[in-house]
């Protein structure tokens, strides 16, 4: 499956999840309703995945990110008002720390779910 069709998949389970629970709770129940939906999906999703961070090609420690999907998608999950430039940074930072190519940023927020995809490569590069 394309990384593409996978991040479609992935925000329409989310989209799943909000439709069933609006907003208000803590990230912590957006993250386990969102495993459910994944797992309904088809969709491999591990929780919590420690994966490791590069330095100049050198592993230099172990990071957590919130959901990962199909060895291929990092999800960073956020409930909050808004969405900032900081979330996503923070998003491409983990990308580009543990070499992986894409990644959404997901918010249940009040206005329903906003989602970022972001990347660590141009996306002709990424679809390769």
């Amino acid at each position: 499956m394309e990384k593409e069709d996978i991040t479609h998949k992935i925000i329409g389970t989310a989209y799943n999840v909000f439709n069933t629970l609006g907003f208000g709770f803590l990230e912590s129940i957006y993250h386990k309703a969102l495993l459910i939906e994944l797992q309904k999906a088809g969709l491999k999703a591990e929780s919590e995945k420690a994966l490791k961070v590069y330095y100049n090609d050198i592993v230099i420690g172990d990071f957590s990110i919130d959901v990962f999907v199909e060895d291929a998608v990092v999800i960073e999950l956020k409930s909050v008002e808004n969405l900032s430039k900081v979330h996503e940074v923070q998003l491409v930072n983990y990308l580009n720390g543990m070499k992986k190519d894409i990644g959404l940023l997901i918010n249940f927020g009040p206005s329903g779910v906003e989602v970022k995809r972001k990347y660590r490569k141009s996306k002709t590069e990424c679809a390769e």
